[in-house]
Protein backbone atom coordinates (compact mmCIF):
# COMPACT_ATOMS: atom_id res chain seq x y z
CA UNK A 1 0.00 0.00 0.00
CA UNK A 2 1.28 3.64 -0.93
CA UNK A 3 1.99 6.04 2.19
CA UNK A 4 -1.05 8.53 2.66
CA UNK A 5 1.04 11.45 2.84
CA UNK A 6 2.19 10.92 -0.61
CA UNK A 7 -1.19 11.23 -1.65
CA UNK A 8 -2.72 13.85 0.49
CA UNK A 9 0.12 16.45 -0.56
CA UNK A 10 -0.70 16.76 -3.90
CA UNK A 11 -4.47 16.89 -3.08
CA UNK A 12 -6.27 20.73 -3.18
CA UNK A 13 -6.94 22.17 0.00
CA UNK A 14 -10.37 22.75 0.62
CA UNK A 15 -9.80 25.60 3.30
CA UNK A 16 -7.67 27.16 0.40
CA UNK A 17 -10.00 26.84 -1.86
CA UNK A 18 -12.82 28.51 0.62
CA UNK A 19 -11.01 31.28 1.35
CA UNK A 20 -9.52 32.19 -2.18
CA UNK A 21 -13.15 32.08 -3.23
CA UNK A 22 -14.49 34.49 -0.46
CA UNK A 23 -11.53 36.58 -0.45
CA UNK A 24 -11.49 36.94 -4.65
CA UNK A 25 -15.77 37.59 -4.49
CA UNK A 26 -15.10 40.03 -1.38
CA UNK A 27 -12.30 42.09 -3.29
CA UNK A 28 -14.44 42.44 -6.56
CA UNK A 29 -17.35 43.46 -4.53
CA UNK A 30 -14.95 46.23 -2.28
CA UNK A 31 -12.99 47.16 -6.12
CA UNK A 32 -16.85 47.78 -7.26
CA UNK A 33 -17.95 49.72 -4.38
CA UNK A 34 -14.70 51.72 -4.18
CA UNK A 35 -14.94 52.81 -8.11
CA UNK A 36 -18.77 53.49 -7.98
CA UNK A 37 -18.47 55.59 -4.36
CA UNK A 38 -15.76 57.80 -6.56
CA UNK A 39 -17.53 58.32 -9.59
CA UNK A 40 -20.37 59.29 -7.06
CA UNK A 41 -18.32 61.27 -5.11
CA UNK A 42 -16.71 63.38 -8.71
CA UNK A 43 -20.37 63.26 -10.36
CA UNK A 44 -21.40 65.63 -6.94
CA UNK A 45 -18.05 67.84 -6.80
CA UNK A 46 -18.72 68.60 -10.67
CA UNK A 47 -22.23 69.53 -9.50
CA UNK A 48 -21.58 71.93 -6.61
CA UNK A 49 -18.56 73.33 -8.96
CA UNK A 50 -21.35 73.85 -11.63
CA UNK A 51 -23.94 75.50 -9.30
CA UNK A 52 -21.04 78.00 -8.82
CA UNK A 53 -20.95 78.51 -12.44
CA UNK A 54 -24.41 79.24 -12.60
CA UNK A 55 -24.48 81.31 -10.12
CA UNK A 56 -21.78 83.76 -12.12
CA UNK A 57 -23.64 83.38 -15.12
CA UNK A 58 -26.77 84.69 -13.48
CA UNK A 59 -24.39 87.46 -11.47
CA UNK A 60 -23.53 88.88 -14.85
CA UNK A 61 -27.00 88.51 -16.69
CA UNK A 62 -28.48 90.92 -13.78
CA UNK A 63 -24.90 93.16 -13.52
CA UNK A 64 -24.45 93.64 -17.45
CA UNK A 65 -25.62 96.73 -18.61
CA UNK A 66 -26.17 97.62 -22.69
CA UNK A 67 -24.90 101.68 -23.67
CA UNK A 68 -25.63 103.44 -26.69
CA UNK A 69 -23.75 101.91 -30.12
CA UNK A 70 -24.10 98.44 -28.88
CA UNK A 71 -21.64 98.80 -26.16
CA UNK A 72 -21.73 96.54 -22.86
CA UNK A 73 -21.05 97.78 -19.49
CA UNK A 74 -20.71 95.15 -16.39
CA UNK A 75 -21.05 96.78 -13.05
CA UNK A 76 -19.32 94.81 -10.14
CA UNK A 77 -19.88 91.41 -9.34
CA UNK A 78 -18.18 91.55 -5.75
CA UNK A 79 -16.42 88.34 -6.19
CA UNK A 80 -12.63 89.62 -5.94
CA UNK A 81 -11.26 86.49 -7.54
CA UNK A 82 -12.62 88.29 -11.27
CA UNK A 83 -10.59 91.02 -10.82
CA UNK A 84 -6.95 89.73 -9.26
CA UNK A 85 -5.18 88.72 -12.23
CA UNK A 86 -4.93 84.79 -13.30
CA UNK A 87 -6.86 84.04 -10.09
CA UNK A 88 -8.89 81.01 -11.52
CA UNK A 89 -12.02 81.97 -11.91
CA UNK A 90 -13.21 84.32 -14.73
CA UNK A 91 -16.01 85.68 -16.85
CA UNK A 92 -16.60 86.85 -20.62
CA UNK A 93 -19.26 88.32 -22.76
CA UNK A 94 -19.45 88.14 -26.32
CA UNK A 95 -21.89 89.24 -29.06
CA UNK A 96 -23.19 86.91 -31.34
CA UNK A 97 -22.27 87.50 -34.73
CA UNK A 98 -24.45 86.08 -37.50
CA UNK A 99 -21.92 83.76 -39.63
CA UNK A 100 -18.78 85.16 -38.06
CA UNK A 101 -16.98 84.42 -34.50
CA UNK A 102 -18.44 85.70 -31.48
CA UNK A 103 -17.23 89.39 -30.46
CA UNK A 104 -16.08 89.77 -26.98
CA UNK A 105 -17.76 92.88 -25.55
CA UNK A 106 -16.27 92.54 -21.73
CA UNK A 107 -14.24 90.46 -19.66
CA UNK A 108 -12.89 89.66 -16.11
CA UNK A 109 -10.00 91.57 -15.02
CA UNK A 110 -8.61 88.49 -13.71
CA UNK A 111 -8.22 86.91 -17.78
CA UNK A 112 -5.74 90.20 -18.15
CA UNK A 113 -4.67 90.08 -21.83
CA UNK A 114 -5.91 87.14 -22.43
CA UNK A 115 -9.67 85.85 -23.59
CA UNK A 116 -11.79 82.85 -23.50
CA UNK A 117 -11.48 80.45 -26.70
CA UNK A 118 -14.97 79.00 -27.82
CA UNK A 119 -15.41 76.30 -29.74
CA UNK A 120 -16.53 76.71 -33.14
CA UNK A 121 -20.36 75.31 -32.90
CA UNK A 122 -20.85 76.52 -29.68
CA UNK A 123 -23.54 79.10 -30.82
CA UNK A 124 -25.32 76.46 -33.17
CA UNK A 125 -25.40 74.26 -29.59
CA UNK A 126 -26.89 77.32 -27.17
CA UNK A 127 -29.04 78.29 -29.92
CA UNK A 128 -30.38 74.60 -30.23
CA UNK A 129 -30.64 75.05 -26.45
CA UNK A 130 -32.61 78.45 -25.97
CA UNK A 131 -33.38 77.14 -22.29
CA UNK A 132 -30.40 75.90 -21.22
CA UNK A 133 -26.71 76.26 -20.73
CA UNK A 134 -23.38 73.98 -22.48
CA UNK A 135 -20.31 72.56 -20.02
CA UNK A 136 -17.13 72.44 -21.95
CA UNK A 137 -13.73 72.14 -20.83
CA UNK A 138 -11.07 74.62 -22.30
CA UNK A 139 -7.47 76.09 -21.85
CA UNK A 140 -6.73 79.15 -19.16
CA UNK A 141 -4.33 81.38 -18.59
CA UNK A 142 -0.74 79.49 -17.79
CA UNK A 143 -2.05 76.05 -18.64
CA UNK A 144 -5.07 75.69 -16.29
CA UNK A 145 -7.42 73.85 -17.00
CA UNK A 146 -11.23 75.37 -16.64
CA UNK A 147 -14.71 74.38 -16.87
CA UNK A 148 -16.66 76.52 -18.82
CA UNK A 149 -20.55 77.21 -18.79
CA UNK A 150 -22.23 78.98 -21.48
CA UNK A 151 -25.40 81.07 -22.08
CA UNK A 152 -27.12 82.48 -24.48
CA UNK A 153 -29.12 85.59 -23.24
CA UNK A 154 -30.87 88.60 -25.25
CA UNK A 155 -29.69 91.98 -23.79
CA UNK A 156 -32.18 94.80 -24.41
CA UNK A 157 -31.36 97.70 -26.36
CA UNK A 158 -28.68 97.21 -29.85
CA UNK A 159 -26.31 94.90 -28.52
CA UNK A 160 -28.50 91.91 -29.25
CA UNK A 161 -28.24 88.41 -28.29
CA UNK A 162 -25.05 87.61 -26.25
CA UNK A 163 -22.96 84.39 -24.70
CA UNK A 164 -22.09 84.44 -21.25
CA UNK A 165 -19.38 82.40 -20.42
CA UNK A 166 -18.28 81.73 -16.42
CA UNK A 167 -14.96 79.71 -16.23
CA UNK A 168 -12.94 78.30 -13.22
CA UNK A 169 -9.80 76.15 -12.51
CA UNK A 170 -11.06 72.91 -12.31
CA UNK A 171 -7.41 71.35 -10.78
CA UNK A 172 -8.69 72.13 -7.18
CA UNK A 173 -12.02 69.70 -7.96
CA UNK A 174 -9.76 66.57 -9.43
CA UNK A 175 -7.59 66.93 -6.72
CA UNK A 176 -10.30 66.37 -4.39
CA UNK A 177 -11.50 63.60 -6.37
CA UNK A 178 -7.76 62.42 -6.12
CA UNK A 179 -7.55 62.27 -2.45
CA UNK A 180 -11.00 60.69 -2.36
CA UNK A 181 -10.06 57.94 -4.42
CA UNK A 182 -7.02 57.47 -2.42
CA UNK A 183 -8.54 57.89 0.90
CA UNK A 184 -11.11 55.34 -0.01
CA UNK A 185 -8.75 52.85 -1.51
CA UNK A 186 -6.94 52.98 1.88
CA UNK A 187 -10.10 52.22 4.05
CA UNK A 188 -11.17 49.76 1.70
CA UNK A 189 -7.85 48.25 1.60
CA UNK A 190 -7.98 47.64 5.59
CA UNK A 191 -11.49 46.72 5.02
CA UNK A 192 -10.30 43.95 2.78
CA UNK A 193 -7.75 42.44 4.97
CA UNK A 194 -10.23 42.51 7.79
CA UNK A 195 -12.22 40.55 5.86
CA UNK A 196 -9.73 38.18 4.44
CA UNK A 197 -9.21 37.59 7.88
CA UNK A 198 -12.48 37.46 9.27
CA UNK A 199 -12.98 34.78 6.44
CA UNK A 200 -9.81 32.30 7.54
CA UNK A 201 -11.12 32.26 10.65
CA UNK A 202 -14.63 31.73 10.18
CA UNK A 203 -13.29 29.37 7.56
CA UNK A 204 -11.09 27.57 10.10
CA UNK A 205 -14.12 27.43 12.78
CA UNK A 206 -16.22 25.73 10.40
CA UNK A 207 -14.13 23.47 9.28
CA UNK A 208 -12.74 22.34 12.71
CA UNK A 209 -15.22 19.36 13.46
CA UNK A 210 -14.05 18.04 10.19
CA UNK A 211 -10.15 18.43 11.15
CA UNK A 212 -11.43 16.55 14.38
CA UNK A 213 -13.00 13.94 12.00
CA UNK A 214 -9.77 13.80 10.06
CA UNK A 215 -7.49 13.56 13.28
CA UNK A 216 -9.49 10.54 14.68
CA UNK A 217 -9.22 8.56 11.87
CA UNK A 218 -5.33 9.13 11.76
CA UNK A 219 -5.51 8.09 15.21
CA UNK A 220 -7.80 4.88 14.57
CA UNK A 221 -5.42 4.65 11.57
CA UNK A 222 -2.31 4.48 13.60
CA UNK A 223 -3.74 2.44 16.12
CA UNK A 224 -4.52 5.21 19.33
CA UNK A 225 -8.12 4.74 19.11
CA UNK A 226 -10.44 1.85 18.70
CA UNK A 227 -13.38 4.38 17.32
CA UNK A 228 -14.87 7.49 16.72
CA UNK A 229 -15.69 9.75 19.38
CA UNK A 230 -18.58 11.01 17.65
CA UNK A 231 -20.51 14.65 19.24
CA UNK A 232 -19.97 15.89 15.43
CA UNK A 233 -22.64 18.47 14.24
CA UNK A 234 -25.68 17.70 12.06
CA UNK A 235 -23.77 17.93 8.55
CA UNK A 236 -20.85 15.64 9.16
CA UNK A 237 -23.22 12.86 11.33
CA UNK A 238 -24.03 10.69 8.48
CA UNK A 239 -20.67 10.40 7.21
CA UNK A 240 -18.85 9.61 10.88
CA UNK A 241 -21.87 7.06 10.80
CA UNK A 242 -21.31 5.23 8.00
CA UNK A 243 -17.37 5.31 8.36
CA UNK A 244 -18.10 3.82 11.97
CA UNK A 245 -20.37 0.93 10.05
CA UNK A 246 -17.64 0.44 7.42
CA UNK A 247 -15.35 0.23 10.41
CA UNK A 248 -16.69 -2.28 12.06
CA UNK A 249 -18.02 -4.22 8.94
CA UNK A 250 -13.98 -4.01 8.54
CA UNK A 251 -12.57 -5.13 11.40
CA UNK A 252 -15.56 -8.09 11.75
CA UNK A 253 -14.41 -9.30 8.19
CA UNK A 254 -11.00 -9.34 9.53
CA UNK A 255 -11.68 -11.50 12.46
CA UNK A 256 -13.22 -13.77 10.51
CA UNK A 257 -9.92 -14.11 8.13
CA UNK A 258 -8.11 -14.54 11.18
CA UNK A 259 -10.17 -17.33 12.48
CA UNK A 260 -10.15 -18.85 8.81
CA UNK A 261 -6.65 -18.61 8.77
CA UNK A 262 -6.07 -20.09 11.98
CA UNK A 263 -8.41 -23.03 11.07
CA UNK A 264 -6.45 -23.73 7.95
CA UNK A 265 -3.65 -23.65 9.87
CA UNK A 266 -4.65 -26.76 12.12
CA UNK A 267 -6.58 -28.38 9.20
CA UNK A 268 -3.41 -28.38 7.19
CA UNK A 269 -0.40 -28.99 9.50
CA UNK A 270 -2.33 -32.00 10.86
CA UNK A 271 -2.39 -33.98 7.96
CA UNK A 272 1.21 -33.20 7.08
CA UNK A 273 2.32 -33.74 10.87
CA UNK A 274 1.05 -37.40 9.92
CA UNK A 275 2.33 -38.01 6.64
CA UNK A 276 5.86 -37.03 7.72
CA UNK A 277 5.28 -39.52 11.22
CA UNK A 278 4.59 -42.13 8.99
CA UNK A 279 7.06 -41.83 6.40
CA UNK A 280 10.25 -41.57 8.77
CA UNK A 281 8.80 -44.52 10.43
CA UNK A 282 9.12 -46.36 7.15
CA UNK A 283 12.87 -46.05 6.16
CA UNK A 284 13.56 -45.65 2.32
CA UNK A 285 14.28 -44.04 -0.85
CA UNK A 286 10.26 -43.30 -0.97
CA UNK A 287 10.03 -42.28 2.97
CA UNK A 288 12.59 -39.71 2.62
CA UNK A 289 11.17 -38.19 -0.19
CA UNK A 290 8.11 -37.97 1.35
CA UNK A 291 9.32 -36.36 4.23
CA UNK A 292 11.68 -34.03 2.28
CA UNK A 293 8.58 -33.24 0.39
CA UNK A 294 5.98 -32.99 2.90
CA UNK A 295 8.65 -30.47 4.78
CA UNK A 296 8.32 -28.34 1.98
CA UNK A 297 5.16 -28.28 1.87
CA UNK A 298 4.80 -27.08 5.46
CA UNK A 299 7.22 -24.49 5.20
CA UNK A 300 4.98 -23.12 2.26
CA UNK A 301 1.90 -23.08 4.05
CA UNK A 302 3.59 -21.50 6.87
CA UNK A 303 4.85 -19.08 4.49
CA UNK A 304 1.66 -18.17 2.94
CA UNK A 305 -0.19 -17.85 6.24
CA UNK A 306 2.33 -15.51 7.50
CA UNK A 307 1.53 -13.61 4.21
CA UNK A 308 -2.44 -13.60 4.96
CA UNK A 309 -1.76 -12.47 8.84
CA UNK A 310 0.57 -9.92 7.50
CA UNK A 311 -1.69 -9.00 5.52
CA UNK A 312 -4.71 -9.21 7.97
CA UNK A 313 -3.03 -6.96 10.40
CA UNK A 314 -1.93 -4.60 7.83
CA UNK A 315 -5.32 -4.20 5.85
CA UNK A 316 -7.57 -1.79 7.64
CA UNK A 317 -8.13 1.02 10.08
CA UNK A 318 -7.09 -0.06 13.92
CA UNK A 319 -6.22 -3.23 12.37
CA UNK A 320 -2.57 -3.43 13.18
CA UNK A 321 -0.65 -3.25 16.96
CA UNK A 322 1.80 -1.11 18.67
CA UNK A 323 5.12 -4.01 18.31
CA UNK A 324 8.11 -2.20 20.04
CA UNK A 325 10.91 -2.60 18.39
CA UNK A 326 14.14 -2.53 21.22
CA UNK A 327 12.06 -5.52 22.67
CA UNK A 328 11.53 -7.47 19.72
CA UNK A 329 15.86 -6.60 18.61
CA UNK A 330 16.73 -7.79 22.24
CA UNK A 331 15.09 -11.24 22.66
CA UNK A 332 16.18 -11.57 18.80
CA UNK A 333 19.84 -10.91 19.75
CA UNK A 334 19.92 -13.12 22.81
CA UNK A 335 18.71 -16.38 21.60
CA UNK A 336 20.95 -15.77 18.11
CA UNK A 337 23.86 -14.81 20.20
CA UNK A 338 23.01 -18.53 22.36
CA UNK A 339 22.96 -20.37 19.15
CA UNK A 340 25.57 -19.24 17.23
CA UNK A 341 28.46 -18.81 20.41
CA UNK A 342 30.53 -21.36 18.98
CA UNK A 343 30.93 -19.77 15.97
CA UNK A 344 32.17 -16.52 17.60
CA UNK A 345 29.44 -14.81 15.98
CA UNK A 346 29.65 -10.63 17.60
CA UNK A 347 25.79 -8.95 17.42
CA UNK A 348 25.95 -5.69 17.99
CA UNK A 349 22.54 -3.29 18.06
CA UNK A 350 20.88 -0.26 18.67
CA UNK A 351 17.35 1.16 18.47
CA UNK A 352 15.48 3.76 20.05
CA UNK A 353 13.41 2.86 23.36
CA UNK A 354 10.46 4.93 21.96
CA UNK A 355 10.52 3.34 18.17
CA UNK A 356 7.35 1.39 17.81
CA UNK A 357 6.53 -0.99 14.88
CA UNK A 358 2.92 -0.72 13.84
CA UNK A 359 1.72 -4.11 13.33
CA UNK A 360 1.96 -7.35 15.05
CA UNK A 361 5.12 -8.56 16.99
CA UNK A 362 5.25 -11.63 15.57
CA UNK A 363 5.65 -10.43 12.04
CA UNK A 364 8.11 -7.99 13.12
CA UNK A 365 10.20 -11.06 14.89
CA UNK A 366 9.91 -12.95 11.57
CA UNK A 367 11.12 -10.14 9.46
CA UNK A 368 14.18 -9.55 11.64
CA UNK A 369 14.72 -13.03 12.35
CA UNK A 370 15.11 -13.72 8.80
CA UNK A 371 17.36 -10.96 8.46
CA UNK A 372 19.67 -11.42 11.57
CA UNK A 373 19.98 -15.47 10.87
CA UNK A 374 20.90 -15.50 7.33
CA UNK A 375 23.81 -12.45 8.78
CA UNK A 376 25.05 -14.72 11.95
CA UNK A 377 25.22 -17.04 8.95
CA UNK A 378 27.28 -15.92 6.50
CA UNK A 379 28.15 -13.05 8.11
CA UNK A 380 31.92 -13.40 8.86
CA UNK A 381 31.19 -13.17 12.95
CA UNK A 382 30.12 -9.95 13.36
CA UNK A 383 26.74 -8.18 12.35
CA UNK A 384 25.64 -4.46 13.37
CA UNK A 385 22.03 -3.76 13.75
CA UNK A 386 20.06 -0.14 13.82
CA UNK A 387 17.07 0.82 13.98
CA UNK A 388 15.63 4.40 13.41
CA UNK A 389 12.86 6.39 12.32
CA UNK A 390 12.55 7.77 9.17
CA UNK A 391 10.02 10.76 8.36
CA UNK A 392 7.03 10.88 9.87
CA UNK A 393 5.39 7.67 9.79
CA UNK A 394 8.06 4.75 9.09
CA UNK A 395 10.67 3.24 10.68
CA UNK A 396 13.92 1.46 8.94
CA UNK A 397 15.86 -1.14 10.27
CA UNK A 398 19.26 -2.07 8.63
CA UNK A 399 21.08 -5.27 9.63
CA UNK A 400 25.22 -4.72 8.37
CA UNK A 401 27.52 -8.09 8.46
CA UNK A 402 31.49 -8.21 7.62
CA UNK A 403 30.83 -11.42 4.97
CA UNK A 404 31.75 -11.86 1.74
CA UNK A 405 28.58 -10.14 0.46
CA UNK A 406 26.53 -10.32 -3.17
CA UNK A 407 27.28 -9.44 -6.00
CA UNK A 408 24.51 -6.94 -7.60
CA UNK A 409 22.68 -9.50 -9.78
CA UNK A 410 23.09 -12.18 -6.44
CA UNK A 411 20.83 -9.45 -4.44
CA UNK A 412 18.78 -9.18 -7.04
CA UNK A 413 17.97 -12.52 -7.71
CA UNK A 414 17.85 -13.22 -3.88
CA UNK A 415 14.51 -11.89 -3.48
CA UNK A 416 13.09 -14.37 -5.39
CA UNK A 417 10.80 -16.53 -3.89
CA UNK A 418 12.82 -19.98 -3.74
CA UNK A 419 16.15 -18.56 -4.80
CA UNK A 420 19.42 -19.72 -3.06
CA UNK A 421 22.51 -18.77 -4.02
CA UNK A 422 24.55 -21.71 -1.65
CA UNK A 423 22.47 -25.29 -2.51
CA UNK A 424 24.84 -26.80 -0.20
CA UNK A 425 23.20 -25.06 2.92
CA UNK A 426 19.91 -26.48 3.92
CA UNK A 427 16.79 -25.14 3.69
CA UNK A 428 13.89 -23.81 1.22
CA UNK A 429 15.04 -20.01 0.10
CA UNK A 430 12.37 -18.23 1.25
CA UNK A 431 14.26 -16.25 3.65
CA UNK A 432 14.66 -13.00 2.02
CA UNK A 433 11.36 -13.56 0.16
CA UNK A 434 9.21 -13.71 3.17
CA UNK A 435 10.90 -10.46 4.44
CA UNK A 436 10.25 -8.85 1.50
CA UNK A 437 6.57 -10.22 1.56
CA UNK A 438 6.04 -9.51 4.68
CA UNK A 439 7.30 -5.68 4.51
CA UNK A 440 4.99 -5.22 1.26
CA UNK A 441 2.19 -6.56 2.83
CA UNK A 442 2.97 -3.57 5.47
CA UNK A 443 3.48 -1.03 2.90
CA UNK A 444 7.10 -1.00 3.02
CA UNK A 445 10.42 -2.77 1.38
CA UNK A 446 13.50 -4.41 1.48
CA UNK A 447 16.46 -3.20 -0.02
CA UNK A 448 20.23 -5.24 -0.55
CA UNK A 449 23.44 -3.35 -0.71
CA UNK A 450 27.11 -2.92 -0.15
CA UNK A 451 27.87 -2.87 3.74
CA UNK A 452 30.50 -0.44 5.45
CA UNK A 453 31.37 -3.69 7.28
CA UNK A 454 32.69 -4.81 4.12
CA UNK A 455 29.79 -7.92 3.42
CA UNK A 456 26.03 -7.19 3.06
CA UNK A 457 23.37 -4.42 4.10
CA UNK A 458 19.96 -5.38 4.37
CA UNK A 459 17.70 -2.41 4.52
CA UNK A 460 13.71 -3.12 5.45
CA UNK A 461 11.38 0.00 6.12
CA UNK A 462 8.10 -0.38 8.23
CA UNK A 463 5.36 1.64 9.01
CA UNK A 464 5.68 3.50 12.66
CA UNK A 465 3.29 4.05 15.22
CA UNK A 466 2.96 7.77 16.01
CA UNK A 467 4.51 9.09 19.35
Amino acid sequence: MDPAPAISSRAPSLVRRLVLLASVWSLAVLIASAVLLGLLFEQAALRRFDQGLADLTDSLAAAAQPEAGGGLVVRDLGDLRTVRAYSGRYWQVSRVTPGGAPAVLARSRSLWDTELGLPPDLAGRLEARPSGAVSFAAPGPEGQKLRVRATRLVLPGDVGPVIVLAAEDRRPVDADVRGFFVATAAVFGLLALGLIAAVVIQVRLGLRPLFALSQELGDLRVGRAEGLKGGYPRELTPLADQLTALMRHNRDTLERQRAHVGNLAHALKTPLAVLSSAAAREPGPLSGLVVQQAGAMQRQVDHHLRRARAAASAGGPGAGLATPVAEVLDDLVRTLSRLHQDAGVRIDWDAPDDLVFLGEQQDLMEIAGNLLENACKWGGGRVSVRAAAEGGERLVLEIDDAGPGLTPDQRRDALARGARLDESAPGSGLGLSIVNDLARAYGGDLDLGASPLGGLRTRVRLPRAAD
